[in-house]
């Protein structure tokens, strides 16, 4: 699922960043404000018409852009874990 569609207060997994979107500049900004395969996520609001969303990655909160959003997808924690459990 796009980052851009998950529900404001639900924990999520980092599963990817989608290559085609995603250039060397727009990787290493991801990667400087902490979004990086496996870490915890959570959208913890999306402004006026869902742009920009406020993003807790890690223990640390930034705005991302829902263009930028729609590049990464993540999984629900509960879905994370039963994956984790098989």
């Amino acid at each position: 699922m796009k980052l851009s569609d998950l529900k404001a207060g639900t924990p999520a997994i980092l599963t990817e960043i989608v290559v085609a979107h995603a250039d060397a500049q727009f990787n290493r900004r991801l990667l400087e404000m902490g979004f990086d395969v496996g870490v915890d996520i959570e959208v913890l609001h999306k402004a006026a018409f869902g742009d920009p969303l406020a993003v807790r990655v890690g223990g640390v909160v930034v705005a991302i852009r829902r263009a930028d959003a729609a590049a990464i997808r993540v999984a629900p924690e509960t879905q994370g874990l039963a994956r984790a459990a098989e």
